[in-house]
């Protein structure tokens, strides 16, 4: 079983393999195409996304004369794998290494996501392609998240930089930025709060990061990659819509997708977002994460 297929277990016998037997029937009514619907927003597809989605098949199957199951069953496959291919554009699922100095990705999310630990998973992918990392542990509000990166660092051989609990975030940045430029770093990762008073607070204090991260490179940060849990559904879009309108979203590090069943989520984030799905997460182990292709999510669901 490949990393998409243990991902998507869940939202495959919960739910799609009820979507792939719908085209079975001698026939495609109207029924077929309520049941579909109901079936895709069930799995939060998302009533909009929903209704995109099979419209665009409906026209195709007009267009090039569909009739048989199988042949509307292999349009649906090829417009889902269109919509996941954000704006059409096939930007690789990875993290690419700047030649002039650290590439620096900002990681951002809400409290629980698994932030923590997909910065260690995305630290240990690098550090297996004999990269050097920095992790700047800049959530100083909590004390448990900084020691978190610490053990977690020590784990995958990713240095990480730290304040005492309470200290300017900021700071901490910089610092890290300062190190990874004297120590030759080909990335630095940095941690952020996911929770402030307010989100307004939380908001303000990513962007004044963000404009730490650029003093040194005005590109940097490099990425900015919003840790997303899949389980939390369509409250996920809208934490993905603050985040998105405050610093500026370049993809999504999807986790906990094999503890759901509703692995939709993942059409409606790039058809209603337009931001890229990078990564996902597929357990808890350091290499339990797959760069996200599109056709091979699409198949695995099929299979």
């Amino acid at each position: 079983m490949n990393k998409f297929e243990k991902a998507l277990k869940r939202s495959k016998d919960g739910w799609f393999t009820k979507v792939v037997r719908l085209f079975d029937r001698p026939t495609v009514d109207e029924t077929l195409w309520d049941e579909l619907e109901e079936l895709l927003i069930s799995a939060d597809v998302g009533v909009a996304t929903a209704t995109k989605l099979l419209e665009r098949v409906k026209e195709r199957m007009g267009r090039e004369r569909l009739t048989e199951g199988y042949q509307i069953r292999s349009a649906l496959k090829e417009e889902m794998v269109a919509m996941l291919r954000v704006n059409a554009t096939l930007r690789q699922a990875s993290i690419a290494l700047s030649s002039s100095g650290p590439t620096v990705v900002l990681m951002v999310g809400v409290n629980g996501t698994g932030k923590t630990l997909s910065i260690a998973k995305l630290a240990y992918s690098l550090k297996e392609q004999r990269k050097k990392v920095i992790v700047a542990a800049a959530d100083t509000f909590r004390a448990a998240a900084i020691d978190q990166l610490k053990i977690l660092g020590q784990c995958v051989g990713a240095e990480v930089i730290a304040h005492n609990p309470g200290a300017d975030p900021g700071a901490v940045v910089f610092d890290s930025l300062e190190a990874a430029r004297a120590r030759g770093a080909d990335a630095v990762i940095i941690d952020t709060a996911g929770r402030l008073h307010t989100k307004f607070n939380l908001m303000e204090e990513l962007k004044k990061i963000k404009r730490v991260a650029s003093k040194g490179d005005p590109r940097a940060p490099h990425e900015v990659i919003l840790v997303l849990d899949a389980t939390t559904g369509q409250n996920g879009l809208t934490q993905a819509r603050y985040f998105a309108d405050a610093v500026g979203v370049t993809g999504v590090f999807l986790t906990k997708l094999d503890g759901t069943a509703k692995g939709g989520i993942v059409l409606a984030i790039c058809d209603e977002l337009k931001i890229p799905i990078l990564f996902i997460g597929t357990g808890e182990e350091m290499d339990d994460m797959a760069p996200f292709d599109a056709q091979a999510f699409v198949e695995a669901l099929f299979s």
